[in-house]
């Protein structure tokens, strides 16, 4: 039963979650691997990082089959949303564009919520969803030279989205831990089976990891997965998906700050990139102030 300390618990885990979050567009453009390689190397480490938990293994052999496969079709959603995210990043060399391109996230989360889980349309999420695409206008007068990297992290928004959306249908009653071990174990094994054609796309250089990219990566696959990943899962219990990606929006903020702080990218980004991303930022502070109004209100005619 849900409660407002439980609420509270839940805000807290996902902002924590988001925060770690904020450094994984760093860390993308800090390692020298290409980005399927990169995934592919973030997923092994974070389930390592997660599968030698104590009671992780006998959650997950007391979940459905059925349920099973439903967490291993949105673990490969997972790998595809991060596979176009870092895509965007090395495709724009900025970690700030592609991270506000999935601020957007919101929009098509606000659309496809009520159509999965059957829930009530929120005339208020999707108004505050098209108030992200302003921002995304005004992110877009960047320049010519981040088009394609808008575009790919547009998909990624979209990927980010769906699996937000499915995990919120799915994840009430399960183990967060174990469902977090079968989604990245099953984005690793989806990018080892597509090896082949994922070489002939986006040719690899290198696969491992060498020097500092060792560092990078155990800190990405292990604190901004593993970690990130568990804590946002058991938020989603008690929060909706639409709350839980208009909070995530927040990660272009922590980034941005972090991109400005240690890449210096702020030499690169213009009056028009700010404008969109302070829109970005006004929508996810207006939406609990509203939904809090609307309780309020609520409670007032009930009473």
């Amino acid at each position: 039963m849900s409660t407002p300390r439980n609420k509270q618990k839940a805000y807290l885990q996902l902002h924590l979650a988001v925060f770690l979050f904020g450094f994984t567009a760093i860390l993308g453009k800090l390692i020298s691997l290409e980005q399927t390689a990169l995934v592919w190397n973030r997923l092994w480490i974070a389930v390592l990082g997660l599968v030698f938990i104590p009671g992780v293994l006998k959650g997950i052999r007391q979940i459905k089959r059925n349920n099973l496969l439903i967490f291993s079709g949105i673990g490969v959603l997972v790998a595809l949303h991060w596979l176009t995210f870092y895509g965007s990043i090395k495709l724009g060399n900025s970690a700030s564009v592609t991270l506000a391109c999935l601020a957007t996230a919101s929009l098509f989360t606000s659309i496809l919520e009520p159509l999965i889980t059957k829930s009530k349309f929120q005339w208020v999420e999707l108004i505050l969803g098209l108030l992200v695409i302003i921002g995304i206008y005004f992110l877009s007068g960047v320049g010519e030279a981040y088009y394609w990297a808008i575009i790919v992290g547009l998909i990624s928004a979209l990927l980010a989205s769906l699996f937000s959306v499915f995990n919120k249908k799915y994840i009430t009653g399960q183990n967060s831990i174990s469902v977090s071990v079968i989604e990245l174990f099953a984005g690793f094994l989806f990018i080892t089976i597509a090896y082949p054609l994922l070489q002939m796309l986006f040719p690899q250089p290198q696969w491992f990891p060498t020097g500092y990219d060792w560092i990078w990566l155990l800190i990405l696959g292990l604190l901004c997965t593993s970690l990130a990943f568990v804590l946002s899962m058991e938020a989603l219990k008690e929060l909706s998906a639409f709350i839980s990606n208009l909070s995530i929006n927040l990660e272009p903020v922590y980034g941005i700050v972090l991109a400005i702080w240690l890449l210096n990218e702020d030499a690169d980004l213009n009056f028009d990139f700010y404008l969109g991303t302070t829109i970005i930022l006004f929508s996810v502070i207006l939406h609990p102030v509203i939904t809090r109004i609307q309780n309020r209100k609520s409670r007032a005619q009930n009473s």
